[in-house]
């Protein structure tokens, strides 16, 4: 399961490279057009919109899946074993409505979303904000999976402590950086 689960976490960051790298061509190749040649691509602008709604929901994903979020560590570290594993399962349960409601709310406004084109490049808004299919069965995925594994005792120390926000010292920890 961790081989494949690295290999879609791998394959998503690739995504993100791709929109990221996008976006950063489609805009700098317009501001070079506009400045030297007096002209743009029509599409650059709409598009990069579109790619970093894609970039931010995709992304959600992925940060959700490495603990990335803003949590409540200075409480959650007080806890032992046992409380860190309750507010584990509370907040994987909450956030597991949340993509229930998300995909829901996708859902509901598929019909509208399909039947409107962008004004630009006439893709149907669908492809915009179907982002929503992707991130709720994403992060709903996780969650669930997370929420099975604490029921079953298969959750790990280490995932619990980063959970915590506690990590060991040969790991990489984001929030340390720029501190002195």
């Amino acid at each position: 399961m961790t081989r494949t689960t690295g290999w879609i976490a791998r394959a998503i960051e690739f995504a993100l490279f791709c929109l990221l790298a996008g976006m950063v061509l489609m805009v700098f190749g317009n501001v070079v057009l506009r400045y030297l040649f007096n002209t743009g691509l029509n599409f650059s602008e709409e598009m990069s919109r579109y790619f970093f709604v894609w970039l931010t929901f995709i992304g959600a994903v992925l940060a959700f899946a490495e603990h990335g979020h803003i949590g409540v560590e200075t409480m959650v570290r007080l806890f032992g074993r046992r409380g860190r594993l309750v507010c584990m399962a509370l907040s994987n349960a909450i956030i597991l409505l949340c993509a229930v409601v998300f995909f829901h709310g996708t859902w509901q406004q598929h019909a509208i979303n399909a039947s409107m084109t962008a004004p630009v490049v006439g893709i149907s808004m669908i492809w915009v904000f179907g982002v929503g299919y992707f991130t709720s069965l994403g992060v709903g995925s996780i969650a669930a999976w997370r929420l099975l594994r604490i029921a079953i005792g298969r959750m790990s120390d280490a995932e619990i402590a980063h959970f915590a926000g506690e990590y060991a010292e040969n790991e990489h920890d984001p929030h340390q950086e720029g501190r002195i």
